[in-house]
């Protein structure tokens, strides 16, 4: 499952309270076109999408087996986490009507920090697509989330996921376990990147 940042923040209730809000209220529009915020009548788009190995193989924290009773309620879960102020699942849809990814966000308001998993189409992979959509995420996270902290894990053969994250500015900080939703234990690469630190990179950018 999920874990929090291994770096652990003084949150001051009051941001915790803004953080909660603005993941309610959160405007997946703004990471680009075609995003919006999942729904039960996604589930089967879902369901093709995930039951693609190249797509959900590497992604340690997705409900499986992939049914659409499974899928069902996992989108389900993540409506009721976001009107907690948990949890945001959106999926990006292409100019014909189909999926073509999708980007969960877990957000832990009392550490403001939060983390990002997704995944996008086969055929969409490997074409720069998920570089600049995961650095459009990033921004998202930490300026209209409000966090302060973003944690990433991959997969140690996972090394399509490393090179976007590294190349977003990220710090390698080793290994950590993964806890799959089956209670497994897979070993992780793990980073984590401050707002402070992506601000002073996209002040320096050219």
């Amino acid at each position: 499952m999920s874990a929090p940042p291994l770096t652990v923040l003084a949150v001051p209730e009051h941001e915790a309270a803004v953080i909660r809000a603005a993941v309610r209220a959160a405007d997946v529009a703004l990471l680009g076109p075609g995003y919006r915020l999942a729904v039960a009548d996604d589930v089967p788009g879902l369901l093709d999408l995930l039951s693609d190995p190249a797509v959900s193989a590497p992604i340690y924290d997705l409900p499986r087996p992939f049914t659409a009773a499974v899928i069902g309620s996992w989108v389900a879960e993540a409506q009721a986490r976001q009107a907690r102020g948990e949890a945001v699942l959106a999926v990006s849809v292409d100019a014909d009507g189909r999926l073509s990814g999708y980007s969960y966000f877990t957000v832990w308001p009392e550490r403001s920090a939060a983390e990002i998993g997704g995944a996008q189409r086969a055929d969409r992979q490997n074409q720069g697509v998920g570089k600049a959509g995961a650095a459009r995420s990033f921004g998202w996270m930490f300026e209209h989330l409000g966090v302060r902290l973003i944690g990433l894990t991959a997969a140690i053969d996972n090394v399509r996921s490393a090179r976007v994250i590294e190349a977003a500015g990220f710090v390698a900080m080793g290994e950590r376990e993964s806890r799959r939703p089956d209670g497994s234990v897979r070993l992780s690469r793990y980073w984590e990147l401050t707002r402070d630190q992506w601000r002073a990179q996209q002040a320096a950018a050219p």
